[in-house]
């Protein structure tokens, strides 16, 4: 097959992870990968001189007809089967110039967030200008159905992670980064990895633990209002803010952590969830969006209530005292990462979604798989 894949987007984000696994997992295969993106963007540059065949793209806007060209010159020149855009400029864009410029092709929608915006007119424009929509996981596709999508209308294809990637981890890097915050055995270390999401949640939970705690965020900067929700601590917490991490660094920061947080309810299969479970990192989460599609609570990790600051600290306790089987807990959550939400997986379901489809063949929407025990 010739593919397409095309966003505007592609910079430091779990999200541009997801397409470079997808995009060499299909070229691995044997199909031909091509992949239209900003010249200036971190997956341009991660791609270059890769397998995958790079076209620059301008994604100026949603409507921006020079990007549209440039779709319709890509599809003819490389002949191309299938487009599948991920992000929302592309999304519209692609489906413009299949229209305007009548292109003889299948045309995918990537949703790879809980939908925010869909509804109305934009979501007339993707039932009628789209063949399927792939919603990595069921939390996402059922709040594209709540804002009009019809569910046989999506496909639930989950995220995967690559096996491979976890076998060069630099211990040196992270014997470094426990020099920088004075890491001891005795330290209770909580790190959160991700871009802005919910992220004061956990602030506000720390106020009720009776235990000293290291927070080390790794995504984002010092948070809106941290000053006022730390002054409220009876103890005193240490807290880091590491901002933006390249992403061969990041796998470092885990083996730091006695549990990974994520209290997002956006989220529509993490990345960084997955690889704390696939490096035995406990893992707590917000039960919302994908994180209950990735975790059985008590099996593989811990879920707690959005905006519920008692039980987020009841669940951070829990690891804390002991009061789970933390060993089960993470061998179960390796077992979900690196079998049930292998990155293998995700690639062969993409491609015999993509064969159907040419096709024009009918397949069942993916059930949450049976974790393995």
């Amino acid at each position: 097959m010739n593919l397409l894949l095309v966003t505007y987007q592609g910079d430091i984000a779990g999200s541009t992870n997801s397409i470079i696994y997808l995009a060499y997992g299909l070229a691995d295969r044997g199909h031909n990968v091509y992949l239209g993106c900003r010249k200036e963007s971190l997956l341009y540059k991660i791609l270059q001189n890769t397998k995958i065949h790079l076209v620059p793209m301008t994604f100026r806007s949603k409507f921006d007809l020079t990007n549209m060209k440039q779709i319709r010159d890509a599809v003819v020149k490389y002949n191309i089967h299938v487009i599948n855009a991920q992000s929302s400029k592309d999304r519209y864009t692609s489906i413009l110039a299949r229209w305007i410029f009548r292109l003889p092709v299948w045309i995918v929608h990537t949703r790879r967030q809980v939908s925010q915006s869909v509804g109305g007119l934009q979501s007339w424009l993707y039932r009628k200008g789209t063949d399927k929509i792939v919603a990595v996981s069921q939390g996402v596709k059922d709040s594209l159905v709540k804002k009009g999508i019809p569910a046989r209308h999506i496909e639930v294809i989950y995220n995967g992670t690559p096996c491979e990637k976890y076998g060069y981890i630099d211990g040196s890097v992270t014997d470094d980064l426990r020099k920088k915050f004075n890491i001891t055995k005795n330290d209770f270390v909580i790190g959160c990895v991700s871009r802005i999401k919910n992220q004061v949640q956990l602030l506000r939970a720390l106020k009720y633990l009776d235990f000293k705690v290291k927070v080390i965020f790794v995504g984002i900067g010092r948070l809106p209002g941290h000053d006022d929700i730390v002054s409220q601590y009876p103890i005193d917490h240490e807290i880091y803010y590491e901002g933006m991490v390249p992403g061969d660094y990041i796998l470092s920061y885990y083996s730091l952590f006695n549990v990974k947080i994520l209290p997002s309810t956006m989220e529509g299969l993490s990345q960084s969830l997955l690889e704390a479970m696939y490096l035995k990192v406990p893992v707590l989460a917000t039960k919302a969006a994908g994180n209950v599609d990735l975790i059985r609570h008590a099996y593989n990790g811990l879920l707690f209530e959005h905006n519920n600051p008692l039980c987020l600290k009841d669940k951070i306790e829990a690891i804390y005292y002991d009061k789970v089987d933390k060993e089960d807990m993470v061998n179960h959550a390796f077992q979900t990462a690196s079998v049930d939400f292998s990155i293998n997986k995700t690639v062969r379901t993409y491609e015999l979604f993509f064969q159907n489809l040419m096709n024009n063949k009918l397949i069942t929407t993916q059930i949450r798989p049976a974790f393995s025990d």
